[in-house]
């Protein structure tokens, strides 16, 4: 555990576990305040968890979340008096203790000088000088000069960002490119799904981050604050700014596991589980390996979600595994879906409908999960069927996989890249922004209408890192984005319904169909998402080798030329 001391009243740090709590105990500490908003991370635990593993070790609890770009004078002076109140000594901390020792040091502004506000945070291993430059400023960052420039700056170290920049590194291997992430830990997050299906190990779904970065690429380990697309200039926390040509945004989305009442206290007990988050995943294999009879739910919330048909895997994963067990006939297996149909692309639904049969699977459309009480285990629903009045009902489970609602990270939804529903507003085949021409996205937080999955970024980031490079050189966009996305639909252990799909819906098959008919359940499809796409994705998409992903051109259709005498009469 990283435990820096700022002063014999306060330590910070970075995100702690819930078994960490009782070892602050023991270091000591008796108040533990959390700076971090919930669902930031794939592995984060939420702060209800810390707190009840808290209240177990005797210790005091205050939840105080800063949203990354809303570091506001309000929250530093309720951080302070949280500091005047709360027993101490006191553990703070957020994704890396960085926004934690901001407010402290906002909190003292008035208090001590700066040198020594700047010396303490420095001696913890906190960088302060751009708070300081806030304080100095009344309270407003400046963004006319930075701390940093680079030709490229891009946000989001996950599948998107490293394969953009690797993409444009293969291109063009003099540019300064620099990409922003404050994760340690890098996730091979579509196997997560083959984890709760007891086929993967977790382990083998994560690497660290500073393995994966492009060689000549710098690595900027912080959280982004604030977007300043007219002084192009990124805020990062603890006021630093970064100062850029050239701005591409692919940060993943938000798993708001707070959407959904008691969800997060029992996330991980009492049968609650996801494979959404990697530390639940192997859980999901617990219960199905263990499960002998009992009704297992299975929930689908409102669109968009990261792989639409992820739900969907655990289910039928989870229903093999029952029938392979010869328990299936003692299981009830309810779908409860927010949408109206079973998957969005009409091809595949007849093989998938073959399944829900052969696993007598109950589907419930127009079913939003809104609450899980984890002891009592049962889960309510909020229907809303066409011409209906809402209403709600309560299910009774013995094992509940939940997809938790998603959404744009906050600091995309406030900023001036957004649109009016919180995606950063892209034309859908070039991914440019369509205000501020020098910035680009990919990944799950942009506004095109296409499938948000893994296969989606890696056509996604040839065609941005071609156009950026066109740019550069002057050019107008090169390359163009066909909507393009994939989801292997696991309907059982050695088989998958390949559903390969673009804007629109229409069918993009990368196989010839006497190779892989995506349509139908195959075990080509089975050995590609079981034993070729993890090298793939490893080996190929993150160091910019475009397997399968080579940018389409623009194409463009000459007009019809006259000899300047005008249309015939």
């Amino acid at each position: 555990m990283d435990i820096r001391k700022i002063n014999a009243g306060l330590s910070v740090g970075p995100q702690i576990t819930i078994d960490a709590v009782a070892a602050l105990a023991g270091a000591g500490f008796r108040s533990i305040i959390c700076n971090r908003p919930d669902a930031e991370g794939p592995d984060q635990p939420g702060h209800e968890e810390i707190a009840a593993a808290a209240d177990a070790a005797g210790l005091s609890f205050r939840y105080l979340p800063v949203t990354p770009g809303v570091v506001t004078d309000d929250t530093a002076r309720a951080f302070g008096e949280a500091l005047r109140t709360l027993p101490g000594p006191v553990f703070a901390y957020c994704r890396t203790g960085t926004r934690s020792t901001t407010l402290w040091s906002l909190s003292e502004a008035d208090r001590r000088p700066l040198p020594e506000i700047l010396g303490k945070a420095a001696a913890a291993g906190y960088d302060m000088n751009g708070v300081a430059r806030r304080i100095a400023n009344g309270g407003r960052t400046p963004t006319e000069t930075g701390d940093a420039r680079f030709d490229v700056v891009i946000v989001g170290g996950g599948a998107g960002g490293i394969s953009v920049a690797a993409s444009l590194i293969a291109r063009k291997p003099d540019l300064q490119i620099a990409i922003i992430d404050p994760a340690d830990v890098h996730y091979y997050q579509p196997g997560w799904t083959m984890v709760g299906g007891g086929i993967f190990d977790a382990q083998d779904t994560a690497r660290t981050m500073g393995s994966l970065i492009p060689r000549g690429v710098h690595w900027i380990k912080a959280a982004v604050a604030a977007f300043e697309p007219r002084s192009d200039a990124v805020v990062l926390d603890g006021c630093r700014v970064v100062k850029y040509g050239r701005l591409v945004v692919t940060p993943g989305l938000k798993l708001d596991w707070a959407a959904v009442e008691g969800l997060e206290e029992t996330l991980g007990r009492n049968g609650v589980t996801s494979n959404y988050r990697y530390d639940l995943a192997s859980y999901t294999w617990e219960l199905v390996s263990k499960m002998m009879r009992g009704r297992a739910v299975f929930t689908q919330p409102p669109m968009p979600i990261k792989c639409a048909g992820a739900p969907q895997k655990a289910m039928y994963l989870s229903a093999d595994a029952w029938q392979r067990r010869d328990v299936l006939k003692e299981i009830d297996i309810q779908f409860m879906t927010a949408g109206g149909v079973l998957f969005g692309v009409k091809d595949y639904v007849p093989a998938l409908m073959e399944y829900v049969e052969k696993y007598d699977t109950t589907l419930n459309y127009f079913h939003n999960l809104v609450a899980v009480d984890g002891p009592a285990k049962r889960a309510t629903f909020e229907v809303k069927e066409p011409e209906t009045e809402a209403r709600r009902v309560d299910v009774d489970f013995d094992m509940i996989h939940v997809c938790p609602p998603q959404t744009a990270p906050d600091f995309i939804r406030v900023s001036p890249l957004a649109d009016a529903a919180g995606w950063v507003d892209v034309d859908p085949a070039t991914l440019r922004h369509v205000q501020f021409e020098n910035i680009w996205s990919l990944g799950d937080v942009m506004n095109a209408p296409n499938a948000k999955t893994a296969a989606a970024a890696r056509k996604q980031a040839p065609v941005v890192a071609e156009n950026i490079s066109a740019d550069i050189d002057g050019r107008s966009p090169a390359a163009h984005y066909d909507g393009y996305g994939s989801c292997p639909l696991t309907v059982e252990r050695g088989k998958i319904v390949l559903a390969e799909f673009g804007y629109g819906g229409l069918l993009k098959p990368s196989f010839p169909t006497w190779l892989v008919d995506g349509t139908k359940p195959t075990r080509a499809a089975w050995w590609l998402k079981a034993r070729a796409l993890p090298p793939i994705y490893w080996k190929a998409m993150l160091r910019g080798r475009e397997w399968l992903a080579r940018p389409e051109p623009i194409r463009v259709i000459p007009t019809e030329q006259t000899d300047g005498a005008g249309p015939a009469s």
